[in-house]
């Protein structure tokens, strides 16, 4: 038992440090434990109104003062007069879209206290709220009360810590009231906690509930909608649709033991009413059965669950499953009972129809808790005919049919549900209880009409939770000043220019490097550049240089934190964010031609056949001599009266990245592919024009192989390095599991089989599966293989054994990424670390450091994934423009079949679309589902012809584009011909 005892004493002038020292006894031993906190006496207010913090503030560690934010005239409003706010952590967690807004809530305290609380319960939020009081518009500060020897509170003997951390949010009140009295400006607390409210009124502390704050401003009625409930009024019928959710010590007890399991939801994207759980300790996927099983969970959920009696495991369901047909007459003031009967109804034919042939059933499993919501702003249209026609201002319910379509409609009250209709508009979720049937939210903002440019774009952004607000000034400040005006030093050797940048001697000079850079048409962010030149020994000197975005981007600014934030570029159809501002993206960092550009070079001696005899890495200059897109590097390539040195060094280029592709190929590289198109974009009008296939030219892979090489050979240097922290990438082999159904459908369909032993074996089995009466097929399945693979990881390399970095794809024991740091921060810290590793200059700690590293690769693989899912979301809104107006018949093939509807995918578009039963025939008795054989058999709408459809088939489509009304969203529409 430790019992403390506290002490409290004086070190200097400013510094008081408070102690706490525990005796424990374990064993019979008895040890002291002693505990420091340090406070201060001089930390200022940061208010332009107080007269006498100016007088006590010191400079920072960087010998910065602190600025002073908050306005000496503050807003005045009813009841409060002339005031600041100060918020508790529940109010940032609830609303802080609310806190966001430019329309209310300005002039803001955040206590520390609070802060630590949201970083530990959401760090997304977290970095919300930081980028706040980074904003100088809004006038948030933080407030370090913990370490103030006047605001700071020690947790009583009996109380908890969320009551002592309140008790230190109203004693931080307290003390701003007093201090700033002779100004006149008053403190409010805004809380939505009962007892810390009415705690704070009697320490007479001037305390609101959002609800009464917003309720004070003159544009309250424009704000109400914002406001986060916490749930709906109460129902006159309290009745219970969900099971409530296991206890903590219960969730914890049965995962030590092994009775229950934990892990991501994936819901499936073709039945919203069936997820699927994968656990590292089962053979198969966990499924997840009706929406009783998935307990409230949405897609992306971490939660816990428990097994069903085997009596129960079934295959996963034969049956497409939307929520359209099912919530059609759905009542958002009253709960619809019959809603799960109908879906009973859909999962029992679905059970009887599978229940027979157990070769593919799984484990089935119920929902009994969740870990981590993924809960974030999701973008919706409100449902029409859930809408009121009772014109009054009162606020009503109403659905919202968000776009991802595997996720329910969300309940909210809003007063403004008919101007809304029609509109893109975005939404929070505060609750899902036990007593509805649907989560509830409230309103936060309208992107605008559907089908806008400007709405559709901003909702895919929120959708894929992709950063896209301006750069802050903060972030801006952390630039060159000359601007553009930047130059590489002209002399090298300057006293003043060494000054600034004393590393500049260590830098190599390669400015009569034959350099050229060959990327996509229109590419303006140059991240890399080649050259060759042959050796007086026959051998080739081979150069990738790249984009030195390091010397720009430092440890620790807040334009290294952003750039880490966001992960990665985007590229969207139309438009481009980016990780870091323009100024260094397209202009001072890129390797432009016939500029001088800092660079970090990647040197290799190669053999005649590719190999490597020598690699070495240097920071440097170079000048690139041009740009080339990768068709004019292939017709420069070609053109055999080009014959100068650089024509030639890109031949050479060429050949020996034949001589590596080979070879990763022989080593058991994988060919896959996606349906990659490019949208043509009018320059004028900037309207989608046509949709084409990607050309790809031998210039394409040219660039590829030196970039794989590159790649391999900084991550073997960072690694033998920093054998705990090389920021890596690998690509785990896939689960037989995952290939189970596609190698199913090979051998029924085509007597063929792929092979997963090894990369190896996988890709020769891949080359083998050919159709000499259709192209196409080899590609599809390339396709199809793709999507049942794992997706490539950054990691740290303390957090794997060695023979786990491997790429499976690239068939290669050890990669990172290193030549893209424009546009991803991976690259960023590849090279920050290896400058370590070649010693240029020392390596920050964060990227030493295990647990940072980890976290930065967390949030990495984030960001890659949701900028990948962006970019293809942008592409399927301006596909689905160009088709509205271009009907056309294509070929499409087959890619599942269900018991009431088939998948065809277009390769010309790059779409894929669902067909559905209804619109195949309307002779639904004739209807004959053979799941053995992946084929659907029915009679056509005329009623004179029997036809079947299978899995791999061709068939011709007509292609037209319709406005999907429930979600405001743009689709391709497939009518089988």
């Amino acid at each position: 038992m430790a019992s403390p005892v506290v002490g409290k004493k004086r070190l200097s002038e400013g510094l008081t440090v408070t102690s706490k020292v525990f005796v424990r006894s374990r064993n019979g031993n008895a040890s002291k434990i002693v505990r420091e906190h340090y406070l201060r006496n001089d930390i200022p207010c940061l208010s332009r109104a107080c007269q006498r913090c100016g007088e006590l503030v010191a400079p920072d560690a960087n010998g910065q003062l602190p600025k002073f934010i908050l306005s000496p005239e503050p807003l005045q409003l009813k009841e409060v007069g002339r005031h600041y706010v100060v918020v508790d952590t529940n109010i940032i967690l609830q609303a802080i879209d609310l806190l966001e807004n430019n329309q209310i809530f300005f002039d803001v305290i955040v206590p520390q206290t609070v802060l630590d609380e949201v970083r530990n319960k959401s760090f997304p939020i977290y970095n919300r709220i930081r980028t706040l009081c980074q904003d100088n518009e809004k006038r948030f500060i933080v407030f370090h009360n913990e370490f103030c020897e006047e605001t700071y509170v020690k947790r009583l003997d009996s109380e908890s810590i969320n009551d002592r951390n309140d008790r230190a949010i109203r004693q931080l009140c307290t003390w701003y009231q007093e201090h700033l009295q002779s100004s006149g400006i008053n403190i409010v607390l805004v809380t939505n906690d009962r007892l810390n409210k009415e705690s704070a009124v009697k320490n007479n502390i001037t305390t609101k509930n959002l609800h009464e704050y917003v309720e004070l401003h003159p544009n309250c009625s424009e704000l109400r909608d914002l406001i986060p409930t916490e749930e709906f009024k109460q129902r006159e019928k309290v009745e219970h649709f969900f099971e409530n959710h296991y206890t903590t010590s219960r969730i914890l007890g049965g995962l030590k033991n092994g009775t229950l399991y934990q892990g991501s939801v994936n819901i499936s994207s073709y039945n919203f009413l069936e997820g699927e759980i994968k656990v590292a300790s089962l053979p198969k996927p966990l499924l997840l059965i009706g929406s009783a099983n998935l307990n409230r969970a949405f897609n992306g959920d971490q939660v816990v669950v428990e097994l069903l009696p085997k009596s129960q495991w079934k295959k996963p369901s034969t049956m497409i499953i939307d929520d359209e047909k099912l919530n059609t007459n759905e009542d958002p003031n009253n709960e619809d009972t019959q809603i799960s009967d109908r879906e009973r109804r859909l999962l029992t034919q679905d059970a009887i129809d599978t229940q027979n042939d157990s070769s593919e059933v799984q484990p089935t499993g119920r929902v009994v808790g969740i870990v981590k919501r993924s809960w974030r702003l999701y973008v919706g249209q409100i449902v029409q005919n859930s809408v009121s026609k009772n014109t009054s201002n009162s606020a009503k319910s109403c659905f919202v049919k968000l776009m991802d379509r595997t996720l329910p409609r969300v309940r909210i009250r809003t007063r403004r549900a008919n101007e809304l209709l029609g509109q893109k508009i975005v939404v929070a979720i505060d609750s899902w209880p036990t007593t509805s049937n649907h989560p509830e939210g409230h309103f936060v903002k309208c992107l605008g009409e559907s089908e806008s440019v400007e709405a559709e774009t901003e909702a895919l952004l929120l959708e894929h939770d992709v950063e896209y607000r301006p750069f802050s000034k903060s972030v801006l400040d952390c630039l060159p000043p000359e601007g553009h005006d930047w130059v590489v030093p002209k002399d090298l050797e300057d006293a003043e220019v060494l000054r600034k940048d004393p590393l500049l001697p260590k830098r190599k000079d390669f400015r009569d490097k034959l350099v050229c850079s060959i990327d996509p048409p229109g590419c303006v962010d140059i991240d890399d550049a080649l050259h060759a030149q042959q050796l007086p020994n026959g051998n080739w000197e081979v150069g990738v240089h790249i984009a030195d975005v390091t010397h720009f981007v430092k440890p620790g600014t807040p334009l290294d934190a952003e750039g880490a934030s966001r992960a990665t570029s985007v590229y969207l159809v139309d438009k481009r964010i980016d990780m870091l501002p323009m100024l260094l993206g397209t202009d001072l960092c890129s390797l432009k031609p016939y500029v001088e550009r800092f660079s970090f070079s990647c040197i290799w001696e190669l053999d005649d056949d590719a190999n490597i005899v020598n690699v070495e890495f240097n920071k440097s200059i170079i000048k690139s001599r041009e740009a080339f897109s990768y068709e004019q590097a292939q017709l420069r390539i070609d053109d055999k009266s080009q014959q100068d040195d650089l024509t030639k060094g890109m031949r050479a280029l060429l050949r020996l990245s034949k001589k590596l592709k080979q070879k990763r190929l022989d080593a058991g590289a994988l060919n896959l592919a996606s349906p990659e198109v490019k949208v043509h974009m009018d320059s004028e009008t900037s309207d989608p024009g046509e949709v084409e296939i990607k050309k790809l030219f031998e210039t394409n892979s040219l660039v590829e192989e030196f970039m794989l090489l590159a790649n391999i050979s900084v991550a073997r240097k960072i690694y033998s390095e920093y054998p705990q922290t090389a920021m890596l990438r690998r690509h785990n082999s896939p689960p037989a599991t995952n290939f189970e159904k596609l190698n199913d459908m090979l051998r029924v369909r085509k007597n063929m089989a792929i092979s997963i032993e090894s990369s190896k074996a996988l890709a020769d089995s891949l080359d083998r599966c050919v159709d000499p009466n259709d192209e196409y097929f080899n590609t599809l399945l390339r396709i199809m293989s793709t999507r049942a693979m794992t997706a490539a990881e950054y990691f740290s390399s303390g957090s794997y054994g060695y023979p786990e970095f491997r790429h499976y794809g690239l068939a290669v024991d050890i990669y990172t990424h290193f030549t893209s740091p424009i546009r991803r921060y991976c690259d960023v810290v590849a090279h920050r670390q290896l400058a370590g590793a070649i010693g240029y200059e020392p390596l920050d700690l964060g990227h030493r450091d295990k647990s940072k590293m980890e976290t930065i690769c967390k949030n990495l693989n984030k960001r890659h994934r949701n900028a990948q899912f962006a970019g293809r979301a942008s592409i399927e809104y301006y596909v689905g423009q160009v088709m509205k107006n271009n009907e056309s018949v294509e070929t499409g093939y087959v890619i599942r079949v269900f018991s009431n509807g088939v998948v065809v995918l277009v390769p010309k578009f790059g779409v894929e679309s669902l067909i559905k039963l209804d619109d195949l025939t309307s002779h639904v008795e004739s209807v004959n589902f053979e799941e053995d054989k992946y084929q659907l058999t029915f009679t056509t709408q005329d009623g004179k012809h029997q036809r079947t459809v299978a899995v791999f088939d061709q068939v011709k489509v007509e292609v037209k584009s319709i406005l999907d009304q429930s979600v405001g969203k743009r689709k391709a529409q497939l009518v089988l011909l």
